[in-house]
């Protein structure tokens, strides 16, 4: 199986977070990006400080590969108006895909309305300037049952709110791959929870992110039906290594 294609090479660290500065941080992008180029690779997904530089460094290269970066990463919890002038920027930067996380605080604590209304107003940006959008759930922080529900809500929304043409641009993701978990319980995706959300997407595409660090496991899942995995191992992955940690 070719699973380069449904690959998204992902580096979301700040370089805060790394130790890195944000000269090395770009350097390391355009790493990724090269890499995806002569690899075959989708998509490469980065911070939003970047996309401006990665997307000129790829079309100077004449490829194809995608440049997809992360709207309200990673709690989720900013304002529709943070959400929204945050992709703003990302799509006159040039972003191919907007990776949204879904404000899954507001979810748990019941207040539907507003995460139905991010959800539409931010797809209905993305989908204007003809992108993808990614609602990311962040399934280790819900119960099986929150899951469901919630993908279930996203596949309605879209029924609702949008046309069987662009269905299959709005996809419903696992994870962050930076939400803390407690005893050493995994925060990304799950051959479990990635079944779950199949089960309940709908007509709307999934896609698996973190803890996929086998090929193995990307065959399984792609096999399962998600139709991209992110992943920092990309390259090891179509190399057919397997990584014991990172996203």
């Amino acid at each position: 199986m070719n699973i380069a294609r449904y690959l998204d090479s992902t580096y979301l660290k700040t370089p805060a977070q790394s130790g890195i500065s944000d000269e090395e941080t770009l350097q390391f992008d355009k790493k990724l990006a090269q890499e995806a180029i002569d690899h075959g690779i989708f998509a490469v997904m980065i911070r939003p400080d970047y996309v401006a530089d990665i997307k000129k460094y790829i079309q100077e290269r004449h490829s194809d590969v995608v440049v997809g970066t992360v709207i309200g990463f990673h709690e989720g919890t900013y304002s529709i108006e943070e959400k929204l002038a945050e992709a703003s920027k990302a799509i006159e930067d040039g972003a191919d895909e907007l990776d949204f996380v879904i404000n899954y605080n507001a979810y748990l604590n019941g207040n539907l309305e507003l995460v139905k209304n991010e959800f539409v107003q931010c797809t209905q940006l993305a989908l204007q300037h003809h992108k993808v959008a990614k609602w990311i759930i962040e399934i280790a922080a819900l119960t099986d049952d929150q899951i469901a529900d919630l993908t279930k809500n996203i596949s309605n929304w879209s029924l609702e709110h949008f046309s069987e043409n662009d269905l299959p641009n709005i996809f419903v993701k696992s994870s962050t791959g930076f939400y803390q978990t407690e005893g050493g319980k995994p925060n990304g995706a799950t051959f479990e929870g990635i079944q779950i959300m199949l089960d309940n997407a709908g007509k709307l595409p999934v896609k698996a992110a973190g803890g996929v660090r086998t090929p193995e496991d990307a065959e399984k899942m792609i096999k399962m039906g998600v139709k991209r995995i992110g992943t920092s191992s990309a390259l090891g992955l179509i190399r057919n290594e397997s990584s014991s940690e990172g996203y």
